[in-house]
C-alpha cells in the first residue's frame, strides 16, 4: 500500500490518456445526453456529476485506504451531517448527540425534536455518551469536540453501540483522514465538513459522507437527491485540487500548533489550554492511541472579553475570523456566537503553515500587548 502523502497527490485521477490533463477541469452541466432509456452514471446535475466522481473517489482512498468505501459530497459541512442524522432517524427514534459539540446541533436537536425524535445529550470527555445509548438508533460523536478538544474512546464507544443495535456516525472534520480514520475504528460514518482542513484554502464550503456499508450509502444518496444540497463543479474540482498538499499542509500546521502550544503553557495569564498533542493533556493518551496526527486546533482562555479582543487585534499572522484548518493562521473568541458553553475569554486557535518562529514570536508579541 502506497503512503499517505502518495495517496493524497494521486487519489481519484483518472487513468493517464494522451494529451489530456491529469486533473481534468470541471464539468458544468444541469444535464446530459440521454437518448432511449435512462442509463449509464450521468443523467442529471443533481443526481451526479464527473468532477463529484473523482473526488469522491479520491476522499474514499483516504477515509478507507484498506477496504472499499463510498464517499457522496454535499454542500457543507451542516448538508453532510443532516444528510446522516435525517436519513437514519424517523418518528419515534432516539439519537444521541454531544453535548459540547458544534454549535449548530441545537438547532438539529430542535428539528429532530419537532419530526418526534428522542433526543439526548451527553459531554464527549470520559465516554459520557455510554451511559445514554439504551434504546438508541444513532449515536453520534465529535472527536475531538469543538470547541472545547475533549476526545473520547471511539473504539469503545463503537462497540457498545454496536453490541446494542446503533449505528454510529463520527464528525471527524478537526482531524480529516490523515489524522484520524473512524472507519477503521469501527463506525459506520466518517463525515466532515471539508471547508476546513481538507481542503485548507478557506476559499469554498463542501461537506463529506463515507461509509463502507452500501444500504447505507444508498440511504444518504436518496437524501441528498430529495434535499438537493449539491455541491457546485468549481468547488468539487478546487477541493481536489487542494488534496494534493494535505499532507504537506497538515504536517507543518501540526508541527505549529504543538508549538504554539508549548508556548503558551508558560504564559501566566492563560488557562485552561487544551491541546491533544501536549503530553500533560487529559486526552494526549487516548489521542495518541486512535489519532495518527493531533490536530491544527488549540484552545485556551485569557482572563475576560476584552483582554481576548485585545490579543486578537495585536495579532499580526492570526486573522480574527471564523472556522479554522487553513493554511492561515485564524483564531476567534468563541463565545461572540453564543450557543458554546465556554469562558467569554475562550480563544480557539487554528494554526496555519506560516514559518514556526514567526507564527509563536507573532502570538507571544500580542500577547504581551494585550496584557494588562
Amino acid at each position: 500500500m502506497t503512503g499517505e502523502g502518495t495517496r493524497a497527490v494521486r487519489a481519484g485521477l483518472p487513468e493517464a490518456a494522451r494529451n489530456e490533463p491529469t486533473l481534468p477541469g470541471p464539468v458544468f452541466a444541469a444535464h446530459f445526453h440521454l437518448p432511449g432509456e435512462v442509463a449509464g452514471p450521468y443523467t442529471y446535475g443533481r443526481d451526479s456529476n464527473p468532477t463529484w466522481t473523482r473526488l469522491e473517489s479520491a476522499v474514499s482512498e483516504l477515509e478507507s485506504p484498506d477496504e472499499e468505501a463510498g464517499t457522496l459530497l454535499f454542500a457543507s459541512g451542516m448538508a453532510a451531517i443532516s444528510a446522516v442524522l435525517f436519513s437514519q432517524l424517523r418518528a419515534g427514534d432516539t439519537v444521541v448527540l454531544p453535548s459540547d459539540g458544534y454549535q449548530v446541533l441545537p438547532l438539529v436537536r430542535e428539528q429532530l425534536t419537532a419530526y418526534g425524535v428522542t433526543v439526548r445529550t451527553s459531554p464527549t470527555g470520559e465516554d459520557a455518551q455510554l451511559d445514554v445509548l439504551d434504546g438508541a438508533r444513532l449515536l453520534w460523536i465529535e472527536s475531538p469536540s469543538n470547541p472545547g478538544l475533549d476526545i473520547c474512546d471511539i473504539r469503545r464507544l463503537v462497540s457498545a453501540a454496536h453490541e446494542k443495535g446503533v449505528l454510529v456516525g463520527v464528525d471527524n472534520t478537526l482531524s480529516t483522514p490523515l489524522g484520524q480514520r473512524p472507519l477503521d475504528l469501527g463506525a459506520d460514518f466518517s463525515v466532515a465538513s471539508d471547508t476546513k482542513a481538507l481542503t485548507g484554502h478557506g476559499d469554498l464550503l463542501l461537506g463529506h459522507v463515507t461509509t463502507r456499508d452500501p444500504a447505507l450509502l444508498e440511504d444518504v444518496r436518496r437524501w441528498r437527491k430529495i434535499i438537493g444540497a449539491i455541491p457546485g463543479p468549481m468547488e468539487t474540482w478546487l477541493a481536489h485540487r487542494s488534496l494534493a498538499t494535505l499532507q504537506l499542509r497538515l504536517d507543518r500546521q501540526n508541527a505549529n500548533a504543538l508549538a504554539v502550544a508549548e508556548a503558551l503553557r508558560g504564559r501566566p495569564e492563560v488557562s485552561g489550554l487544551r491541546y491533544p498533542g501536549l503530553p500533560e493533556d487529559p486526552a494526549h493518551k487516548l489521542a495518541t492511541a486512535q489519532m495518527l496526527r493531533y490536530g491544527t486546533v488549540l484552545g485556551f482562555t485569557l482572563a475576560s472579553r476584552e483582554h481576548a479582543e485585545r490579543f486578537l487585534a495585536a495579532a499580526q499572522l492570526v486573522e480574527d475570523a471564523t472556522s479554522f484548518g487553513g493554511v492561515r493562521s485564524t483564531a476567534e473568541r468563541r463565545r461572540r456566537w453564543g450557543g458554546d458553553a465556554v469562558a467569554e475569554g475562550f480563544v480557539r486557535f487554528s494554526a496555519g503553515a506560516e514559518d514556526t518562529e514567526d507564527l509563536v514570536a507573532d502570538v507571544l508579541r500580542a500577547l504581551d500587548e494585550s496584557h494588562g
